[in-house]
């Protein structure tokens, strides 16, 4: 498909063709008016024609018995017709029916003519007026007539087959080509003023289309304010746009600087807590082992929840401090070929070789064993993903039934899918991985209290450094179902 031609090219087209249809919408009325002009100052001047031929030459009345002309009126019909061969003279009786008329018979196909123009001609109405040709033309014709003494009347066709002719020849000749030559010479000196006038007064729009995609494609731009002040709209328009993309930088910087501090913050919380944190749950396992030794059963179980709730804490500040590291980081810094077949196996054997746990469903894969598969990328950081997304699968299942892994691939990508049996994503988390948006922007709330998917949101961050995503697909009979996909190694 060729380019579109620029909005002044466009607007300059538009126009020439606008000029150019009235140029000939006024030719064409100017011809008309022409032609009719012409045609009443020609009836104008032989309006008394027929009235001089009947004063004149009385013999060209017919008879009392009304009987076709005799030799003397067929001879002064021929001198007429030769004097002026461009007219056609005809005997017309109170009806408008033809009686006579000069050339051969059977010329005249209309052998009545309407007698409402002739009368009006008579009443001396407004000229040009037009009657019938007994020729049969099909055309009204300009005419002259006359009341005849004996009754009729004497009717001069003034604009003839042979007038027509002639005014058809002088009409293709040298006025009507000077006439066009001198307007396509206007028009294409209007054209060429119109171009370079549209394309000054478009100039300010060309630069503001140019700040806005320079802005639109992540640049700056020439983002100077105009030395000049305004003085049209299109001036006052690119003068609001800097000031508008100069206050959105603006805007857009305090909140990178926001968000990086608060980054900086949760990575600096997340990072100190975890020396205390280890410590604490070191200390709380050395006290469940005491417990145990000691056979005190009772007290056993208290240290066994707060050991629970430290390895939840340790877990919390660790997936913390991993997203405000991924946040800050805008590719991945380590970068290596694997298999992700492999990397994907091993995962699911990891928590395979775990201790079965009430409420916490197994992992298993399904499917066929996939084909060999490599990725690139950072292993740890994609298999960080796969664990997140096994871990949450565990645990919010319910042991409602097994977790499954499965892989597909097609050429440009692998997708490695996630299903557990359990109640399914919540609405909110549903919408944000099926949008794209990020899962920590805003963070999400537990109906409990506390800040909730940080695993999805530490997979979702670590598939889009890879070029890729996490997108919720139907599960088969419930459930909840992640699709993990990493573009492959070329």
């Amino acid at each position: 498909m060729s380019p579109r031609l620029p909005f002044g090219m466009r607007l300059a087209a538009a126009l020439l063709v606008l000029l150019v249809g009235y140029g000939v919408l006024v030719a064409l009325l100017f011809r008309h008016e022409a032609a009719e002009r012409e045609s009443a100052l020609l009836q104008g001047l032989s309006r008394d024609l027929a009235a001089h031929i009947v004063a004149h030459w009385p013999e060209v009345a017919p008879d009392t018995t009304g009987a076709p002309g005799d030799e003397a009126r067929a001879a002064l019909i021929r001198m007429l017709m030769t004097v002026n061969p461009g007219i056609q003279v005809y005997l017309l009786d109170d009806q408008g029916r033809v009686l006579d008329y000069l050339g051969e018979p059977g010329m005249v196909r209309m052998p009545q003519v309407a007698l409402a123009p002739l009368r009006r001609f008579l009443e001396g109405a407004a000229l040009p007026l037009r009657g019938g040709d007994p020729m049969g033309s099909g055309q009204d014709r300009l005419f002259s007539a006359a009341p005849l003494p004996a009754g009729g009347y004497l009717y001069v066709v003034l604009d003839g087959a042979p007038r027509q002719r002639a005014a058809l020849a002088a009409g293709d000749g040298g006025v009507w080509r000077s006439t066009a030559a001198a307007a396509v010479a206007a028009l294409v000196v209007v054209a060429l003023l119109g171009v370079f006038t549209l394309r000054r007064l478009s100039r300010p729009l060309h630069r503001l289309a140019a700040r806005m995609q320079a802005y639109a494609a992540g640049s700056a731009g020439d983002d100077a304010m105009p030395t000049t002040p305004p003085v049209d709209e299109v001036a006052r328009i690119e003068q609001a746009f800097v000031q508008m993309t100069a206050r959105i930088e603006q805007q857009a910087e305090r909140e990178r600087a926001q968000a990086a501090a608060h980054r900086d913050a949760i990575a600096g919380v997340a990072h100190d807590l975890r020396t205390p944190l280890t410590a604490l749950h070191g200390q709380l396992e050395a006290l469940v082992v005491q417990a145990g030794a000691a056979g005190g059963e009772q007290q056993g179980r208290p240290l066994q929840a707060a050991l629970a709730q430290s390895e939840r804490l340790r877990r919390l500040s660790q997936q913390l401090f991993e997203l405000a590291a991924l946040q800050s980081a805008t590719e991945v810094a380590q970068r290596e070929r694997f298999r992700i077949d492999e990397l994907v196996a091993d995962a699911v054997g990891k928590f395979g070789l775990m201790a079965p746990q009430p409420g916490v469903a197994e992992v298993r894969l399904g499917g066929d064993p996939p084909a060999p598969l490599e990725v690139e990328g950072d292993l740890q950081l994609v298999e960080r993903a796969l664990t997140n997304l096994i871990d949450n699968a565990r645990r919010h299942g319910h042991g409602a039934g097994p977790v499954t892994v499965r892989m597909t691939a097609s050429d440009e990508a692998v997708q490695v899918m996630v299903e557990d049996r359990g109640p399914g994503l919540p609405e909110d988390v549903q919408r944000r991985l099926a949008q794209g948006q990020a899962m920590h922007e805003p963070p999400l709330r537990r109906a409990s209290g506390g800040i909730g998917g940080l695993g999805l949101a530490i997979a979702q961050r670590v598939a889009v450094l890879h070029g890729g995503s996490l997108r919720p697909l139907p599960g088969l009979g419930g459930g909840t179902r992640l699709c993990l996909v990493l573009p492959r190694a070329r």
